[in-house]
């Protein structure tokens, strides 16, 4: 892109000349080799507006005045061309969450391209070459925890599920607007006043300019594992929050009182611990609350697929369907060995696609708040429409499925193959401090871990903290152990460790970084460079 009067233009140059650009040549040769078909054409309006969540009306910032954003659908090979234009009070940007696009599209700030500063807008413009279920996000500070998402679903043109209807669902936790807060008001709370990671006019970090080179990240990592988790064991506010705030917080109490001392407010042996930093007075399924839940109708012997995102800011959900099993085909886009499950657990970032066959009679579309003692849903209904109250579904209790379970599909596994390359990130921090960092170093822009085009490199990722964390990589799927499915998000648990494996086939600059938004901004996120 190029500056021009009330549009953003692209970064400044980049400071380290042996990586390849954003904007480099290298690029725009990867982009024609995708073979750019039909131009779909959009366009979106971030803009501070009023919200109808269901229980209540709150101010936030949406796309289009609504929450979920507007669905994009394309066509696998479609060319992508989406103008956003910012009416908001901040900058901000649009990141095209697990889609392997071009890197100048991406979305960072200060990384792929200058902020779009209030009253500008940018054309992002990519070849979507990959079926999947997505969703587009911010990529500045914690916007993403307001009402800024909506779905990006890329249809298979030779698509080999048969089902009668489809149905997306996107499911988030909620507190802007609500008792004077927002996301902004949270993470200086959590954090002690720092707020997001700085950023001057031009969207360049303020760093320190000590990003480490070495590939294994192996130095420096002192900021979490043992030492941290014995400072938290130390701190009795780090414990779980008893009583209503276990609960969920009553009336959204809890959000408030766990924000100051920076812990968990409710714990889950599935998360291996603490659940989350922050609890929300208010839980969504496609921007409603329990109180007013969406209805999805269907006739019996209906075959339905359900895509499942969790566009959530710091809450894993477990989401069962009740009265049905649900059978998975898919995570995060690429198909899956198909897995019968009672119940699913979504991290933060993570989408699954589901197929069930309707039953007759009216069922919740269950979300439970893993950890954190409160829960939203849907409803789906083949008669009537008289409101009906619902126990708790025995599903959420039944067989629980995670990705480890899972195998990937024949035709996406990778070619068995030696890592070229391995990169150790251990992730580090705690609660008590909430330090969140990789390797021990919290984010610098200026930060590289080098690749090259053409490797298979291995990720080890390492969690030296108390805390699980979704790790997400932009511009890549990478596959999990033996024969794992293909992910672009991965929850990590408490002092585990996983290797993934992905092949260099997307040059530029790729952020990896905890999808807990409160974690990222605070540190823990770093990239990865294609030498040259």
């Amino acid at each position: 892109m190029t500056g021009a009067p009330g549009r953003a233009g692209a970064p400044a140059a980049d400071t380290r000349p042996e990586y390849v650009s954003p904007h480099g040549p290298e690029v725009d040769a990867r982009e024609r080799k995708r073979d750019p078909g039909p131009v779909r054409r959009f366009r979106l309006t971030a803009t501070a507006t009023t919200l109808d969540i269901g229980a209540r009306k709150v101010k936030s910032w949406a796309y289009e005045d609504q929450v979920p954003g507007q669905e994009i659908r394309v066509t696998a090979g479609d060319t992508v061309a989406l103008t956003l234009a910012n009416n908001l009070p901040q900058s901000t940007t649009l990141h095209w969450h697990g889609i392997r696009l071009r890197n100048d599209m991406d979305g960072v700030p200060g990384v792929t391209q200058r902020p779009i500063r209030t009253g500008a807008s940018f054309d992002y413009r990519f070849t979507a070459l990959f079926p999947g279920t997505y969703w587009i996000h911010p990529h500045s500070g914690v916007q993403l925890d307001r009402g800024l998402y909506a779905p990006l679903i890329v249809e298979d043109p030779k698509e080999p599920l048969a089902y009668d209807k489809e149905w997306v669902v996107v499911i988030d936790d909620w507190l802007d607007g609500v008792g004077g807060r927002t996301p902004d008001k949270v993470l200086k709370q959590l954090n002690g006043g720092k707020g997001a990671h700085a950023m001057d006019d031009d969207g360049e970090g303020k760093g320190d300019g000590k990003g480490r080179k070495d590939t294994k990240g192996g130095k420096g990592a002192k900021g979490g594992g043992k030492e941290g988790g014995e400072a938290d064991a130390k701190d009795g506010a780090e414990r779980p929050a008893k009583g209503a705030a276990a609960r969920g917080g009553a009336r959204g109490g809890g959000t408030r009182a766990s924000a100051r001392r920076g812990a968990a407010p409710a714990e889950s042996e599935l998360l291996g611990g603490h659940a989350g930093d922050v609890t929300y007075p208010y839980y969504l399924v496609n921007g409603r609350s329990p109180e007013s839940p969406q209805v999805f109708r269907a006739k019996r012997g209906d075959r339905v697929r359900i895509r499942i995102i969790n566009a959530g800011g710091d809450t894993a959900f477990r989401v069962a369907l009740g009265g049905h099993r649900m059978t998975v085909t898919h995570t995060d886009g690429y198909p899956v060995v198909p897995a019968r499950t009672d119940a699913l657990l979504l991290g933060m970032g993570e989408r699954y696609d589901v197929l069930v066959t309707v039953k007759d009679g009216v069922f919740p579309l269950a979300v439970l708040a893993e950890g954190k003692g409160r829960s939203t849903m849907a409803v789906l209904r083949t008669r009537g429409k008289n409101p009906v109250k619902f126990a708790r579904p025995k599903e959420l209790d039944g067989k629980l499925l995670t990705a480890a379970q899972l195998k990937a599909a024949e035709e996406v596994r990778l070619t068995p193959k030696e890592p070229d390359r391995i990169i150790r990130m251990r992730l580090t921090g705690s609660m008590r401090r909430f330090d969140w960092a990789i390797n021990g170093r919290p984010y610098d822009p200026s930060q590289r871990y080098p690749v090259r085009a053409g490797e298979r490199v291995r990720l080890s990722f390492i969690n030296g903290t108390t805390m699980w964390h979704p790790v997400h990589l932009h511009g890549h799927t990478f596959a999990l152990p033996d024969g794992g499915p293909r992910k672009d998000t991965t929850i990590l648990l408490p002092h585990h460790k996983v290797n993934v494996d992905f092949d260099a086939d997307n040059p530029g600059l790729w952020m990896v970084h905890c999808h807990n938004v409160y974690h990222s901004e605070s540190g823990m996120m770093t990239i990865l460079g294609y030498r040259k």
